[in-house]
């Protein structure tokens, strides 16, 4: 079997325990689409951007997580909360949870959303997880799509579907959108990028083909978004090119260049020292 149902679920958040309401939407995704095998929410849709809503690992959040997937055998990535680690540390973090309510894996978001999301500690393991018998899956969190270096580094494991929930309201949303389409297209991969509403963000879910075309341009209102992929489709363009035109993923492998700004000593330059701290930029001072 290459094709496997996904679907994003869009919806209102708050700051306090979202799970009453997680709970129905899903209800109805599987009421409605039971062919679904794998469902998505919304970054922080656990509680929302509230850091004093921190649980530990397998705590609350994640144990009624699994036992939903057990309950409806699908795949469960319900979207991610914040993780109390050791110390002070707090994570920004999505459990991926199997049909039989097993945590197969978990992802800390790599790049926060500094200097804005300066509370959470940047994970450092990149998150690709196997379905049996259906294909590869990585996970970016939100603005860690914003880095085609991680994507790229899922990709070379091989993923075909990249899971991006999303919480995003900012006046640079329309720069997301782009960058999602664009990923798809770059890494011939499917991306699901889902957000949330109200305090989980402006909506306007993505859901992109490997070929960079939009199976589905979201709105502003509550949506159940259910996408059957094609595993076919991404392993033939990969082989034949995008829309049997271009093949980025065969090209980088050949190159004979080995980017030195990859390297321990070439990642700090000069110039992107010369750009400053990362800080919130500041009003002007007027003489």
């Amino acid at each position: 079997m290459t094709k496997f149902a996904i679907g994003g679920i869009q919806m209102h958040l708050t700051v306090n325990d979202n799970m009453p309401e997680m709970k129905k939407r899903l209800a109805i995704m599987m009421h409605l689409y039971p062919w679904v095998e794998m469902v998505v929410f919304s970054e922080l849709c656990h509680s929302g951007p509230n850091p004093q809503s921190a649980q530990p690992q397998g705590g609350q959040f994640e144990t009624e997580c699994q036992a939903l997937a057990q309950k409806y055998g699908i795949w469960l990535i319900p979207g991610s909360y914040f993780e109390k680690g050791e110390g002070e540390l707090l994570y920004n973090t999505s459990p991926v949870i199997n049909p039989a309510g097993e945590i197969v894996i978990r992802y800390r978001k790599m790049f926060p959303f500094t200097p804005y999301e300066t509370h959470t500690t940047p994970g450092t393991e990149v998150c690709v997880f196997d379905i049996p018998n259906v294909g590869k899956f990585g996970m970016s969190i939100c603005y860690d799509i914003w880095f085609p270096e991680l994507t790229r580094a899922m990709v070379a494991q091989g993923a075909e579907v990249i899971i991006n929930p999303v919480l995003a309201s900012f006046i640079d949303r329309h720069a997301d959108l782009i960058i999602a389409q664009a990923s798809a297209a770059m890494f011939q991969s499917y991306v699901f990028a889902i957000n949330g509403l109200m305090a989980g963000g402006n909506g306007y879910s993505r859901v992109i083909d490997p070929a960079g075309q939009l199976l589905h341009d979201g709105c502003v209102n509550e949506e159940l978004i259910p996408i059957e992929v094609d595993f076919d489709l991404v392993r033939r363009q990969r082989r034949q090119g995008v829309l049997n035109m271009g093949q980025p993923l065969k090209s980088f492998r050949d190159t004979d260049m080995r980017f030195p700004l990859y390297s321990p000593d070439g990642h700090q330059t000069e110039y992107l020292n010369s750009l400053g701290p990362l800080e919130k930029a500041q009003r002007p001072v007027r003489g």
